[in-house]
């Protein structure tokens, strides 16, 4: 039945997807008359599923030249019924698993958030796991199929507890690297909401092909060696750079060129100087007050002083080279000596294993708005080395 089924829908066609496992769809001889009907049902479905991996995958070639990402991601998301489930567990071993209550996309990061249901107290937390969803319309409302779940990350509160990172009248917000936010209800435990920030660099990829129990991993693809030019890997980067929150950016800059000579690594870190102190022209203003915005089942508020930074770091050929979705806040600092600017300074820094930002602010009282001072990537010297087979 199942040979018939096959030939009916595919006749002689000979494509196959290229993580195509033949060893497994070869049977011995003597096998081969019990074995035939699981073969071609499973011939059948492998076909089915690399076709429709060819197809989303095409949509995802279009790329966006201003971001260095594909232009559809969302779209084909949509297309495929992609959410994301939140697994909380307590440490008394009780398992909670929610779907999304909103998700909120922008050009290169998406915000999706959990307010409805109840959550453990957040000191009871023990791990949360993050993945993404897919489901095959219903053909009836009373059948549920079963899910595909992805997993994308899981955080463990013993190795990678939270920090305080802003607070208004009703909630405080903790951050959980590298992009969860919890919303606490102020003098309590109780948890108001979750959110996690998420960089559309592979994301799909990411809420796909991972299995239940491991996160998808992304093939090395690394690019030429390039021996006649002496600073191969220092120079060409382009950045696509987002502050914002829920709701709304509040800056959005695109930085070309970006360079670092060789001489001016310092403590194995390569320094891309986007926009310089010194040279006003390049300043910019914030479009808005830097908040972040919440709900909960019943109550909303908005969070001052902290929002999302969303980074793409492209490298020379314009490939991602560092992506970055999470929670930032800013800190006063002391006055730093500046004859343009006359406001309160403040301060904007963000770090990972893979790259560091710091930011310089301004508060311009009489126009009641921050300028943006001073931007500056750092990426580790062995991140580069290893991406572009350099010896730095």
């Amino acid at each position: 039945m199942w040979h018939k089924i096959y030939n009916a829908e595919f006749g002689k066609q000979v494509w196959k997807p290229k993580w195509w496992d033949e060893p497994a769809l070869k049977v011995d001889p003597a096998e081969a008359e019990d074995q035939s009907a699981g073969r071609w049902k499973k011939l059948y479905f492998r076909t089915v599923a690399g076709q429709e991996m060819s197809k989303w995958r095409r949509e995802l070639t279009d790329i966006n030249p201003y971001t260095g990402l594909p232009k559809h991601t969302e779209r084909v998301l949509r297309s495929l019924n992609v959410s994301w489930e939140l697994t909380v567990c307590d440490r008394f071993g009780h398992e909670k698993t929610m779907e999304q209550s909103r998700a909120y996309f922008f050009k290169s990061s998406a915000i999706v958030c959990w307010s409805n249901g109840s959550f453990p107290k957040y000191h009871h937390i023990s791990n949360i796991q993050l993945h993404g969803v897919r489901r095959e319309a219903p053909k009836s409302p009373k059948v549920r199929r079963p899910a595909w779940r992805s997993l994308i990350l899981k955080l463990d509160m013993k190795t990678q507890p939270g920090w305080f990172f802003g607070k208004d009248r009703l909630i405080k917000l903790m951050h959980l690297p590298p992009g969860l936010i919890v919303g606490i209800w102020r003098g309590q435990s109780d948890v108001a909401f979750i959110m996690v920030s998420l960089h559309l660099h592979k994301l799909v990829e990411k809420s796909l092909l991972g299995s239940p129990v491991c996160p998808y991993s992304e093939p090395a693809d690394l690019p030429p060696v390039d021996d006649s030019d002496p600073e191969f890997g220092l120079h060409g980067y382009t950045l696509h750079f987002v502050l914002h929150n829920t709701g709304s950016e509040i800056m959005l800059g695109h930085f070309c060129k970006l360079s670092c000579h060789t001489v001016q690594i310092q403590r194995g870190w390569v320094e891309l100087r986007v926009i310089n102190r010194t040279n006003l022209s390049q300043h910019r203003a914030m479009s808005g007050n830097i908040t972040m915005p919440w709900k909960s089942d019943a109550l909303e508020g908005s969070v001052e002083n902290c929002c999302i930074i969303s980074l793409t770091l492209l490298d020379e050929i314009q490939k991602p080279f560092w992506c970055v979705s999470s929670p930032i806040r800013v800190t006063m600092v002391k006055k730093t000596p500046s004859s343009d600017y006359s406001g309160e300074h403040f301060a904007m820094d963000y770090q990972n294993p893979e790259g560091q930002v710091k930011m310089s602010l301004v508060w311009l009282k009489e126009q009641k708005q921050f300028f943006l001072i001073s931007l500056i990537i750092y990426v580790p010297v062995f991140k580069v080395n290893k991406h572009f087979s350099t010896e730095y």
